[in-house]
This record gives C-alpha cells, sequence and structure tokens, in this order.
C-alpha cells in the first residue's frame, strides 16, 4: 500500500508563489506516474498537473505556464510549485499515484490518494 501525504499548503497573496510536496511512502513504487489535483468548495475536483516516471508532463490549461510539476526518482517526492497565484486557484489540492505511465487527467483513473493541503489565495 501507497501512502501519499501532501505538504506545504498556506495562505498567500494574489501573484505570489507557493511550493507543495507530496511525500510518497510504504511500497516501492515503480514506473507509474504522479497527478496534482485540486477541489474548491462545491466545486468538483479537477486535474492540475501530472507527471511519470519518464518526466513527462501534462498540465490543465488553467495553470499551464504559471505552475510546474517535479519529482524525484525513483518516487520519493513528488513536487508543484506554484506561481502568480490567483484568487481562483484557491482549493484544497490532492496528490495522486497510479501504477501506469499514461498522463491522465481523470481523477478516477488514480488509485492512491494523500489527505489534501489548503491553498488559500487573497486578493
Amino acid at each position: 500500500q501507497v501512502q501519499l501525504a501532501e505538504f506545504g499548503g498556506g495562505s498567500v497573496q494574489a501573484g505570489g508563489s507557493l511550493k507543495l510536496s507530496c511525500r510518497i511512502s510504504g511500497r516501492p513504487v515503480s514506473g507509474g506516474s504522479m497527478g496534482w489535483f485540486r477541489q474548491a468548495p462545491e466545486k468538483e475536483r479537477e486535474f492540475v498537473a501530472a507527471i511519470n516516471w519518464r518526466s513527462m508532463t501534462r498540465y490543465a490549461d488553467s495553470v499551464k505556464g504559471r505552475f510546474t510539476i517535479s519529482s524525484e526518482n525513483p518516487w520519493t517526492e513528488v513536487y508543484l510549485q506554484m506561481s502568480d497565484l490567483k484568487p481562483e486557484d484557491t482549493a484544497m489540492y490532492y496528490c495522486a499515484g497510479r501504477s501506469s505511465g499514461l498522463l491522465n487527467d481523470e481523477a478516477k483513473f488514480y488509485d492512491s490518494w494523500g489527505q489534501g493541503t489548503q491553498v488559500t489565495v487573497v486578493s
């Protein structure tokens, strides 16, 4: 069983930056891919970014150019560097993992999830 734990959330002014970390522990993971999702109150969980074991990446259009996903392989930690933050980025951010290396943007294809870390962007 893989355990995921997110760190680094907080409150930041619009235009500021935050770096989220996802610590991976438990069963050693090889291959596969990791993703970041977010969920704002009364909204659906949405895809943010994903990275696979080859360091290929995929981003949601809303964060492209502002967020960067990276990782330490074999999977020990995954990061989400967020810059130029906007109030609409306010949400609970979740780290997720899956055994396939395909970069998928749908939450249903991820089978391991962390508890989330809150990001609040104030204007």
